[in-house]
């Protein structure tokens, strides 16, 4: 019989196993968790949305001529004949189920999310074809301390990671009557120099000209640099905007940078685009990014809504972050014997129901049972046998000092209303090393 072939992974995706030694789901896991105690602190409720959406929602919201859009979106034609794509982002289905869900009497709305998201693009390091992010939102708030909260949210959530040499980059793409004058001004700047511009910067030209101003290109560089910066073009109100988110981050005490080549190519985007950046990641040197897009819930058949946002990578934070300090196991129980590994299912339940972390062996003679154990990490080993069993008892053991009592099964029964802590401690009575975990 021919051997049957395991098909291999999709290219640009992982899989991720936690538990073991440098585990990189740990850092993964750490990363959701950390998001979700600080998004709590700052009063976002959670959202979720579907991972496939009508392919309209993307191509309007995220512009017919872009890359994503042309080139990366994982678009498929369901069985009932519909267009249906798989989610590349997450902000257009927040604000088509803002639209939708009637979620408008609930504005101004502070919302956060993650999970999967998926792009058609070449993988390298930290980038994926199915990848994670952490995203956050407000709708319908259009004030300049909107942005400072997001900003000072994604500041405190880096720095609970401990990630450190992170930069805040911020720009201003003013108010419509501002970005339209710049528009207009780039334009006329890269007509003049038409041919200094590489193929691609020609057709950004013609379609997203602020793109352009981010070129990589070396060819784009010296045409880009000599660009008018936005600030010419500000109008009073616009300039008074970014000034207040300035000085509402200088008063959280959040340091910021200027990139006045900090932009978004599509035209619902206003006022206030930012990232943070680190070198620390090669090209991919953003690990969290967003602005205000003031114009998108009207793009996708809304009112006229303001809103900000941002997203952030978690294959990217969790490269930057040290291993977690992963929770140890408590007791591992070691059974000799069926009638010793029926006693121990018993006795490891009621552990568990009182808080415990618990493990137990189920292979190999005792020294390969007793060698997992001390791998596991745990503190304590609790040994049952026939001999054991027969005298109503059991053995516990230190899995650091290599200290052991015996127990007797009248111990275990924990009285009512007695904490974790305290049982252990009946458990453990008479042993030296107790007095440092108690």
């Amino acid at each position: 019989m021919a051997k049957i072939e395991t098909p291999r992974p999709v290219r640009g995706t992982q899989d991720m196993l936690g538990g073991t030694p440098e585990a990189f789901q740990e850092r993964f896991a750490h990363v959701i968790a950390t998001f979700d105690r600080v998004r709590r602190l700052y009063g976002f409720n959670r959202v979720e949305v579907p991972v496939f959406e009508a392919t309209a929602v993307f191509a309007r919201s995220l512009g017919e001529s872009t890359d994503v859009v042309s080139k990366e979106m994982y678009t498929f034609e369901d069985r009932g004949g519909d267009s249906i794509t798989l989610r590349p982002e997450f902000t257009a289905g927040i604000c088509r189920a803002y639209i939708t869900e009637g979620w408008q009497q609930y504005a101004p709305l502070k919302v956060a999310t993650h999970g999967p998201l998926f792009r058609y693009e070449r993988p390298q390091k930290g980038r994926f074809r199915q990848f994670h992010q952490l995203d956050a939102e407000i709708i319908g708030a259009g004030e300049p301390g909107a942005d400072v909260e997001l900003l000072v949210l994604g500041d405190q959530l880096l720095r609970e990671l401990g990630i450190e040499g992170v930069t805040l980059t911020l720009n201003t793409l003013g108010d419509a009557q501002s970005r339209d004058a710049w528009r207009a001004a780039l334009i006329a700047h890269f007509e003049a120099h038409r041919d200094q511009l590489s193929e691609e910067s020609i057709d950004r030209l013609a379609r997203n000209p602020l793109r352009i101003l981010d070129s990589k290109d070396p060819r784009d560089r010296p045409v880009a640099d000599s660009a008018p910066d936005i600030d010419a073009y500000l109008t009073d109100e616009a300039r008074a905007f970014f000034e207040k988110v300035t000085a509402g981050l200088d008063a959280a005490g959040v340091a910021w940078e200027r990139n006045a080549r900090l932009v978004r190519g599509l035209d619902y985007y206003r006022h206030t685009a930012f990232e943070f950046v680190t070198d620390r990641l090669g090209a991919q040197g953003t690990v969290l990014g967003g602005g205000r897009y003031d114009g998108l819930i009207e793009n996708l058949g809304g009112p006229a809504t303001p809103a900000v946002g941002w997203a952030a990578g978690i294959e990217r934070l969790a490269m930057l972050v040290d291993m977690p300090q992963r929770d140890g196991v408590d007791f591992v129980f070691v059974p000799m014997g069926e009638r010793a590994e029926q006693f121990c299912t018993s006795l490891i339940a009621k552990f568990r129901r009182n808080g415990l972390f618990c493990d137990m062996g189920f292979r190999g003679n005792m020294k390969r049972r007793m060698q997992r154990a001390n791998a596991s990490g745990a503190r304590y080993a609790i040994i049952v046998g026939d001999d054991e069993l027969a005298k109503n008892e059991i053995i516990v053991r230190d899995l650091r000092s290599g200290e052991q009592i015996n127990r007797g099964l009248a111990d275990l029964d924990q009285p009512t209303g007695v904490g974790t802590t305290a049982f252990q401690g009946l458990l453990m009575q008479g042993m030296t090393g107790w007095s440092a975990i108690a």
